[in-house]
């Protein structure tokens, strides 16, 4: 039996294979209830008056302690880190040797030689596995994994709590929590300050599109403190936002979370699948949607395709970088919000109640991904594929089905292309695959963020369409 990555590799003979037919299931943001009201009125609350974020239990966390974890950091994200003082934040992309994107997070400097990553598995598995073989004398590292999937009613326990308070109105409840004024700090700053006698670090953020913060404790405090701010956040309508609703958000704000970790070729990674196990995200994830290559590769993205391109710096070495260097940035694919037609998506659901036909591919409300990763056909008139439809949900504050996408520099803002919606042959074997057929469904190509009050209210470079220099 497979122990590793490369051995479930080896054995299967494709990635492809092994990916779009794995049995694990559909992507789950765990432990947080996945409803407080209704995902609608949980939507409409981050654009009208406030909310609460729990994100306490779908991400890593990977502690990262010595003075040789910044040249950890540096040594494999594409960032600079010529200036990263203590209370600041960061995002953190690194590439494999090829200069292919394997995820992305957010860095915390917390302390003096003491940082904490946040986010996916395949960035904190890449942190993990190069601060173990990377000769770093004065490290320390740890990781507190997300929360397990299906825990089944066994307690759960995390380092920390993690909330955020966003929405127009965040700001009101905050300062209530606070007992009077509290500085906006700039993007990404971090602070402290009091909720109910205990001391919270912040990280000033606007998932939103509007001022709001991050904040983190001890999770023994989790209960107390989320019932304090639900309970000051009642005067300004906060409303707490459950599992189903909350990943829908990055669709009005324009992040993709979850390209396919480019690192199941290369032999400057094969150390890597050896080490990585064979329960490990990257050996277990789903690789979905209409758009299907033999050729693993084919699914790898550079950080201009997924709006990182203002990040990469070649200030510093780091692995990915000899690469980079050789990509001419006008050439790349660009991130884009897609908006379907709306006649087109109400097929997909009156196929429901179609007796006579097989239905379409059941989208899901509000987030209609059935895969870890996430890649649907995005074709011009002539049925070229163009990009990759990679995010898909519906805004009910837009009233429209979006989708996050990577499309061809050619091709123009206000273009309308198709996406192919469901996968070929009937499905793949994946769990999370009902027999279905395929629709294309048209669509506008539209700005990152979709949400204006996103578009003219996130800092500089995050989140927003790239833009050749």
């Amino acid at each position: 039996m497979a122990s590793n990555l490369q051995e479930l590799l080896d054995e299967k003979g494709s990635a492809v294979e092994l990916l779009r037919n794995s049995q694990i299931g559909s992507y789950i943001y765990p432990v947080v209830p996945a409803d407080f009201q209704n995902w609608i009125k949980e939507q409409k609350a981050w654009r009208d008056t406030a909310v609460l974020y729990d994100q306490s239990h779908h991400m890593d966390n990977v502690f990262l302690r010595g003075s040789d974890a910044i040249k950890l950091i540096s040594d494999t994200a594409i960032n600079s880190v010529s200036t990263f003082p203590v209370n600041r934040a960061k995002q953190y992309v690194p590439t494999t040797a090829s200069g292919h994107v394997i995820g992305d997070g957010i860095l915390f400097h917390e302390a003096e030689d003491e940082y904490v990553y946040v986010g996916r598995a395949p960035a904190s598995n890449w942190l993990l596995y190069h601060g173990e073989k990377g000769g770093y004398q004065n490290l320390d590292i740890e990781v507190d994994r997300r929360s397990p999937s299906r825990p089944y009613g066994d307690a759960v326990g995390r380092r920390y709590y993690r909330f955020q308070i966003q929405g127009p109105a965040a700001w009101n409840v905050i300062e209530k929590l606070n007992g009077g004024p509290l500085e906006q700090l700039r993007f990404f700053s971090m602070a402290e300050m009091q909720i109910g006698g205990a001391n919270v670090r912040t990280l000033r953020h606007g998932m939103a599109g509007a001022p709001g913060l991050e904040i983190w404790g001890p999770y023994a405090d989790h209960h107390r403190v989320r019932d304090i701010i639900v309970e000051a956040g009642a005067e300004f309508g906060l409303v707490p936002v459950g599992s189903r609703a909350y990943p829908s958000n990055t669709l009005e704000s324009g992040w993709i979370p979850s390209p396919l970790p480019a690192i199941y070729t290369g032999a400057e990674e094969r150390g890597y699948r050896e080490w990585l196990p064979a329960d490990s995200y990257e050996a277990t994830g789903t690789l979905a949607g209409s758009f299907v290559s033999d050729d693993i590769e084919d699914y790898y993205l550079t950080p201009w395709e997924l709006g990182y391109g203002s990040f990469v710096k070649f200030d510093h070495d780091f692995i990915g970088r000899d690469a980079l260097e050789a990509v001419d940035p006008a050439s790349q694919r660009k991130k884009v919000t897609l908006a379907w037609n709306a006649e087109d998506v109400t097929k997909i659901f009156a196929s429901l109640f179609d007796t006579e036909n097989e239905s379409y591919k059941f989208f899901d409300l509000p987030l209609a991904n059935y895969g870890s990763a996430n890649y649907d056909a995005v074709q011009d008139a002539d049925g070229n594929v163009v990009g990759y439809s990679m995010f898909t949900g519906y805004s009910a504050n837009e009233k429209r089905a979006l989708s996050l996408a990577t499309v061809d520099p050619e091709v123009p803002e206000g273009a309308e292309i198709t996406v192919v919606w469901g996968e070929p042959n009937g499905g793949s074997k994946k769990a999370s695959v009902e027999p279905h057929r395929q629709l294309e469904v048209r669509a506008v190509v539209s700005p990152v963020p979709y949400s204006t009050v996103a578009r003219s209210t996130y800092h500089g470079g995050w989140r927003t369409q790239y833009q050749p220099a």
